[in-house]
Parts: C-alpha cells; sequence; structure tokens
C-alpha cells in the first residue's frame, strides 16, 4: 500500500464508515485503519436509536434499503416518575411518517460495510499508535499483521473515540456519576411504535420499540448499576414495574445485560491541521434524548460536504478546516446543551424542580409550536 493518501479514516465504525461512503465517488485515494479484527468489527450488543434526519442521510448514503430489523417509533411518551407531568410527540402531528427508529448496531454496521466493500482500501487489525498533525500534513504510525507501517495524509479523520489525540488536547469530562443498563424486555401489553423516557431521580429510563419488546436503557449510580446487573431475573422486572408503571402491562423477561458508564465528554477543538475530530471523537454525549450517533452521523455527512465542495490540493488546509467548524459549531453546541441540561434538570430529587419538571411537560404538551421545535431538533438537530 502506497505510504501516502488524500483522506485517512481512523475508526472504521458507523460514523467513520458513513463518511467513506459519502466520499465513494469522489475520485480520491482513501484509506481506513480499524483496529478490531473483522470477525469483531460489529460485536457491539446495543441497540441503536435513529431519528429521521438520520434515515434521510443514510437513504442519500443508499444503505437504508439494506437494514433489517427495524422497528419504528411514532410516538415518544416523555412522563417523569411520581408526578403528573407527561409530554406526547406523535408523528402524525409533525407530519411526518415517524420519529424515528430502533435497530441493532451491528444491522446498521454491516450494511455500510457491504455498501463501501471494494470503494477504498480498508484495513482492519490495524492499530494507530500515533498521529501528527503538522501544517504540511497528517503522519500515522499503525500496526498491521505485526509489522509497523507509517502514512501520509492530506486529511486525517478521527472517527473511534479520539483517545490518540487526549494527552496533547485533554478533552472536558463531565462525569455524571451514572452507568446505562441495557438488555431486551418482552412485556405482557407491549405498545408497537411507541417510545418511553421517563424520568426518575438517579436518571432517565427508556424503553424502545423493538422485536417482540423493548429496549431497555436504564440510567442509575454506578453503584446502583451494579445491583441491578446482579439481580435475578424476577427482582429485576419487580423493580422496572415500579420504576415504570403498568404502561406496557407485566415485564416477562430480561435478555442479557450490558452497562456502559456515562459521561460527557467534549474535544477543545474538533480541528487540528489537517486533522478532523468527528462522532464520538469530537463529543460523547449522554443517551437521553438519542442525540450521540445521529451527531455523529450528521459530523460524517457535513465533513463529506467540505471536501467534495474543495479542491484536493486544499484537504485539510485552514480556509476548509474553519468552514468545517463554522458548518458544525451550532448543531454541535446545541446537542451537547440540550443532552446535558436534561441530565442536570431532570437527575435530581429537588421538591422546587421537581414540581417545576412536572409543570413544564405538561405546559409543553399544551403548546404545539414549542412542541414541534423540540422534536424537529431531536429529529434533524438545528437543520430541523
Amino acid at each position: 500500500m502506497n505510504a501516502h493518501c488524500d483522506i485517512a479514516i481512523i475508526g472504521g465504525g458507523p460514523v467513520g464508515t458513513a463518511l467513506m461512503l459519502a466520499l465513494r465517488d469522489s475520485g480520491l485515494q482513501i484509506v481506513m485503519l480499524e483496529a478490531r479484527a473483522m470477525e469483531h468489527a460489529s460485536a457491539d450488543p446495543r441497540a441503536l436509536a435513529l431519528s429521521s434526519g438520520s434515515r434521510q442521510l443514510l437513504e442519500r448514503l443508499g444503505v437504508w434499503k439494506g437494514i433489517a430489523q427495524v422497528s419504528l417509533i411514532k410516538t415518544i411518551h416523555v412522563s417523569q416518575k411520581n408526578s403528573f407531568g407527561r409530554t406526547l410527540l406523535r408523528a402524525e402531528e409533525l407530519k411526518v411518517p415517524e420519529l424515528g427508529y430502533v435497530l441493532p448496531y451491528t444491522a446498521l454496521q454491516n450494511a455500510l460495510q457491504s455498501a463501501v466493500t471494494g470503494s477504498a482500501t480498508r484495513l482492519t487489525g490495524a492499530t494507530v499508535t500515533h498521529l501528527q498533525s503538522t501544517s504540511n500534513g497528517a503522519f500515522i504510525n499503525y500496526q498491521h499483521a505485526g509489522i509497523d507501517h507509517q502514512l501520509e495524509a492530506r486529511l486525517a479523520v478521527v472517527a473511534d473515540g479520539g483517545k490518540l489525540l487526549e494527552a496533547a488536547y485533554p478533552p472536558e469530562i463531565r462525569d455524571y456519576g451514572q452507568t446505562a443498563v441495557i438488555a431486551h424486555v418482552t412485556c405482557t401489553h407491549p405498545q408497537p411504535e411507541i417510545a418511553f423516557e421517563r424520568f426518575t431521580m438517579q436518571g432517565p429510563l427508556a424503553l424502545l420499540p423493538f422485536r417482540d419488546g423493548y429496549e431497555l436503557v436504564w440510567t442509575a449510580s454506578h453503584e446502583m448499576a451494579q445491583e441491578i446487573l446482579h439481580w435475578n431475573d424476577a427482582a429485576l422486572l419487580a423493580q422496572l414495574h415500579q420504576h415504570f408503571g403498568d404502561r406496557a402491562g407485566k415485564f416477562l423477561t430480561i435478555g442479557k445485560r450490558a452497562c456502559f458508564p456515562l459521561r460527557l465528554k467534549r474535544a477543545p477543538k474538533i480541528t487540528l491541521p489537517h486533522t478532523v475530530l468527528i462522532g464520538n471523537a469530537a463529543q460523547t454525549l449522554h443517551p437521553v434524548a438519542g442525540q450521540g450517533f445521529n451527531m455523529g452521523l450528521r459530523d460524517a455527512w457535513g465533513l463529506a460536504q467540505e471536501i467534495l465542495n474543495c479542491e484536493p490540493e486544499t484537504l485539510g488546509s485552514e480556509a476548509m478546516l474553519t468552514n468545517y467548524r463554522k458548518q458544525r459549531e451550532f448543531d454541535r453546541q446545541a446537542g451537547i446543551h440540550f443532552t446535558d441540561g436534561l441530565v442536570r434538570l431532570f437527575s435530581n430529587d429537588l421538591l422546587l424542580l421537581k414540581s417545576g419538571r412536572a409543570a413544564a411537560l405538561t405546559l409543553l404538551d399544551c403548546l404545539p409550536g414549542v412542541k414541534k421545535f423540540v422534536a424537529k431538533r431531536m429529529m434533524f438537530g438545528t437543520n430541523g
């Protein structure tokens, strides 16, 4: 393989792969470096909540029809435990077919990978050990098949979490003191196409319609999450019913459980000389309102448009990077503040705030214009 390329994408998850796919007809020489081996590249157990805006982007990339096991969300029921306040967001009121979709991470990743096969150089099992951003280009050291390699790129795109740059550019980190426990649950009265977001003192609890039941995302303190992981099924389902109520009837079964610590991680800079950070490398968000991956996909699409609109010799130039920052800044900051604000506002038991939250949810349900604004931001970001 040549030691030079136009674009090097570090990280082969859905965001990095979407970028590669958006550039497949560009004529640029693109190399993707993915640390995981091919057989492990799609082992993530989570389901993804995709917005309507993300579906539109995936349709433009030509992969949406190839994704299996998609469940629809046409209504979102938002409530607060031990409170009268609630809001309903309905697709029909917003004049869209659906508000969102739930699908396995693996289904999306496999569809994206299948679409890019043969269109660029994709190396799995390639671990990047060093990235240097300079005024002349990005210089990458990586190991593949036990051999050290070097690669020079006009533009390096970091889409794998950004740890490569954290020593030199420490990210802002806000630990919410929470962990998300995820699992698949079934119940006696599932309500297809209705997603539930329920706020509790320890954090939000989400039920996303999927297959024969729901994908559960149960946010709790780190200590409580560890307890939840070790409860027997009967105890967990009973506690889940106590938190959630009777909306879905009695919870019957729960599948394999996994957990993920939750925090806000924001890179201080999303561009460096000849280098761009997108997706989780640029910002890692709390899963409340399902904004994280959807924002990452908008990062990839926006960057692809900037790349396609510039001359190859200007890739990674300050002018090109400035245009990208300006294009993404408002949407990025709005999404970060929206999710962070929801977590801090709803994850506490202060009496005055509790009453205010209940009133706010009720008021939101009575104000169609405001509700439409909130829903469109959730579906399309600031492009809504």
